[in-house]
């Protein structure tokens, strides 16, 4: 049996939440205060989910590199994949806000987009 203490984030309180299990099967869990305290330390215990940040080589920006972001939760355990995949991609200015870098990174469903734009092209 694993024991995880997890400290939710959904709201300012910061619950500590304490989750005894194996797997997917959650045996114990205390410390929650609302009903999605405890949906958050269940898919944290389960199968944590995070948002990808990161940056990409821009070529003729101001910059040399321009950052961005997944539009969706990823599993936690792909992230050192998603940077292998990103280390590789190179954009070219002028870009656009949320334009898409990398569709469906990893067959995950999630697009890595641009979180800013770059019109200054050389």
């Amino acid at each position: 049996m694993i024991e995880k203490k997890i400290t939710c984030i959904v709201c300012p309180i910061g619950c500590e939440i304490f989750v005894k299990g194996k797997g997917e099967q959650i045996q114990e869990m205390d410390g929650y205060q609302c009903n999605r305290g405890m949906d958050y330390a269940k898919t944290e215990f389960i199968a944590p989910m995070r948002i990808f940040t990161s940056t990409v080589k821009i070529k003729y920006g101001c910059n040399p590199i321009i950052p961005v972001r997944s539009n969706q939760l990823i599993p936690k355990n792909k992230i050192l994949e998603c940077m292998k995949v990103i280390k590789s991609v190179e954009v070219k200015a002028p870009i656009q806000e949320g334009e898409i870098v990398v569709a469906n990174i990893l067959d995950t469903g999630a697009n890595i987009i641009t979180t800013t734009g770059y019109d200054c092209a050389f």
